[in-house]
């Protein structure tokens, strides 16, 4: 990998470290701390991931307006500032607030990441996105392990060290993104298109692509959510439920050599498409494990199984974005796939915690495995347009 890459993976891994401390831990402290429902923790995260969406998109039309390196010191700025006040403010109504201000900073953030990841290492194609994910789920596994013990003395602690680590992030960029900057520039020979486009349909399949994305998302979240307040119920230990973070961030990292041979088969290689639909297919299994876990056991082998899935699907998707992308427009269509992914973060734990209060657990779990197929067949129809449109290309150059 460049150079360059490497410092925006260090700078990743660094700023969800510091983000996992917190992350997995709301809905328990909102329900268990402040006293409150799994419904009004769901639009607490609710706001928290709304506020994402509108830095995601924000983040990715800034890119392309301003560059990278300016766009993630605003974004980490904010974030720094809100986190500050979350250290000495945490009652509920601060909570909410500073939450959601924090989600708006760190919403910038994230599409300049990938694509400035994109830009400056074309030629690695998935590699590049696929590193910028390994080094989050190293954050995550690093953090969720030490929030996990922190919280287990004082919820202080993980504020102070969530603002510690995005500090360390604020550092980082400092020093090392000005010059991958210049570089990522010339990679996209231009920040803007100065004719606007006229053929949406690279557009359109990446929004149909990200419906699936955005469902699967939905699911994913209720391990954060309503899956983490139900191992409580079980008696799985705060402690027990960090540590299937752990191991999640673990696997990721530490699977890469086992992943990276299974993708070099051609007929995967060749059709991202199929690695999506693969990890769809494996977040049901996931899912219809959990459903039967009662104890640590089953739900360390549900996330295992969940794991192996989001391998395949999380890297695949921002990959199509950056092949559909126009030249210039590269933000803009990675500020979609992170405010997709942030949008099911949102939806996630509103709809799971009021479907676990009204109709209990499994009557959750029958609508998330509905909502994988849904997704199933919305990434298999998304490029139909585009093949179409390619086939008459074809056969107007034959005519001519």
């Amino acid at each position: 990998m460049p150079r360059s890459l490497w410092l925006l993976v260090i700078g990743m891994a660094v700023n969800v470290t510091g983000s996992s401390f917190l992350w997995p831990l709301n809905a328990i402290y909102i329900h268990d701390h402040l006293g409150k429902t799994l419904s009004v923790a769901g639009i607490v995260l609710m706001l928290n991931a709304g506020a994402t969406v509108v830095g995601n998109l924000f983040g990715g039309s800034l890119f392309d307006k301003i560059g990278g390196y300016k766009s993630i010191l605003l974004g980490i700025a904010i974030t720094v500032s809100a986190l500050t006040g979350l250290t000495f403010w945490h009652t509920f109504l601060p909570y909410v607030i500073f939450l959601t201000i924090a989600g708006f900073g760190s919403g910038i953030i994230f599409p300049s990441m990938y694509a400035m990841a994109g830009s400056v290492w074309k030629e690695g194609g998935r590699k590049a996105f696929n590193a910028i994910y390994v080094a989050q789920n190293l954050g995550v596994a690093i953090g969720a392990s030490l929030g996990g013990i922190v919280a287990s003395y004082s919820f202080q602690f993980i504020f102070i060290a969530n603002t510690f680590m995005y500090v360390v992030f604020l550092l980082i960029a400092l020093q090392g993104y000005k010059n991958i900057q210049t570089t990522a520039n010339l990679h996209s020979a231009t920040l803007l298109e100065p004719k606007p486009m006229k053929d949406y349909t690279k557009l359109y399949a990446l929004l149909i692509l990200c419906v699936g994305y955005l469902l699967c998302w939905v699911g994913y979240v209720q391990w954060q959510a309503t899956i983490s307040t139900y191992t409580q119920e079980l008696n799985i230990s705060l402690k027990q439920y960090s540590f299937l973070w752990t191991i999640n961030g673990a696997l990721i990292v530490l699977g890469q050599p086992i992943l990276n041979k299974v993708l070099r088969i051609k007929a995967i290689e060749r059709n991202v498409k199929s690695q999506i639909v693969i990890g769809m297919c494996i977040f049901i299994v996931s899912f219809l494990v959990a459903a039967k876990a009662e104890a640590f056991s089953g739900f360390l082998t549900a996330m295992i199984i969940l794991t192996v899935g989001e391998m395949l699907v999380w890297p695949a998707v921002p990959t199509i974005a950056d092949k559909l992308a126009p030249k210039g427009r590269e933000g803009f269509y990675q500020g979609i796939v992170n405010s997709t992914a942030t949008g099911g973060r949102m939806i996630g734990p509103i709809l799971g915690g009021l479907l676990v209060d009204l109709y209990g657990m499994s009557m959750l779990f029958t609508v998330l495995i509905f909502l994988f197929v849904v997704a199933i067949f919305t990434t298999i129809m998304y490029d139909r347009k585009l093949a179409i449109k390619s086939h008459k290309q074809i056969i107007g150059e034959i005519s001519k």
